[in-house]
Order: structure tokens, then C-alpha cells, then sequence
């Protein structure tokens, strides 16, 4: 029993992740993937931060709670303020488009993002109980 209820955890917290980078690579006008492949740097380290961000709260979300639908229902939360965080960040630099930023291969913008991200899933992720 315990075996299977670790694998369905696994497996959720597998799903939740990937849902997240998804929901994470829409908010970009490019493909991230297309980004990847020629090499552009400063989009890796931005969807690394994202990833990273993603997984200190999904790991604390699964750690502080019993219950895969509590797990999922924080994870939820903390990822609806990462994504405020974007959006906030987008906002408070006007003369930054990130975005554009970061098509353009400029490595601070890259380096900045996933220093944002990962800061604030370790920051989102200290609210969850």
C-alpha cells in the first residue's frame, strides 16, 4: 500500500511539474523549445529558474502535506504567485520588456529571471502549511 501511494504521488507531482512548465511556456509570444534548440542560453536559465521555482514549492507542498489534493491545492496557490511574481516584475521594469529580452539572448536578463523565480518559489513555499 505504501509503495503504491508513493508511485501516485511520483506520478502527480510528474504531472504537476510538466503543467506548470506548459502554463509557464504560454506566457512567452516565442517557443521556448525552438529558443532551446538554437542554443539560446538566457531562455535556458530563465526555464531552469521556472523549473527550480516549481519544484521547491511542489516539494514543500508534498512534504507539509498528507493529502495529495492538499499537496495539489498549495501547489496551485504557490504557483499562481510565481506567476503574479512574472507578472509584477514585467510591470515594475517598464523599460525591460522581458520577453523581448530574453529572445534576444541577453544573459543578465536570463540570469536576473531565474534568480527571481527560484527566490521567490523558496519565498512562496515558506507560506505553505
Amino acid at each position: 500500500m505504501v509503495a503504491v501511494n508513493i508511485l501516485i504521488s511520483f506520478l502527480v507531482i510528474v504531472v504537476l511539474q510538466f503543467m506548470g512548465m506548459l502554463i509557464f511556456s504560454w506566457m512567452t509570444p516565442f517557443d521556448d523549445m525552438e529558443e532551446l534548440r538554437q542554443g539560446n542560453s538566457a531562455v535556458g536559465l530563465a526555464m531552469g529558474g521556472k523549473f527550480l521555482s516549481t519544484a521547491i514549492i511542489l516539494g514543500v507542498s508534498a512534504f507539509t502535506n498528507s493529502s495529495i489534493w492538499h499537496m495539489g491545492l498549495w501547489f496551485l496557490i504557490g504557483y499562481v504567485c510565481l506567476l503574479a511574481a512574472y507578472w509584477i516584475f514585467e510591470w515594475a521594469t517598464p523599460n525591460l520588456t522581458l520577453h523581448e529580452q530574453l529572445k534576444k539572448g541577453n544573459m543578465a536578463v536570463g540570469i536576473l529571471l531565474a534568480c527571481v523565480y527560484v527566490g521567490m518559489g523558496f519565498a512562496v513555499s515558506s507560506l505553505i502549511i
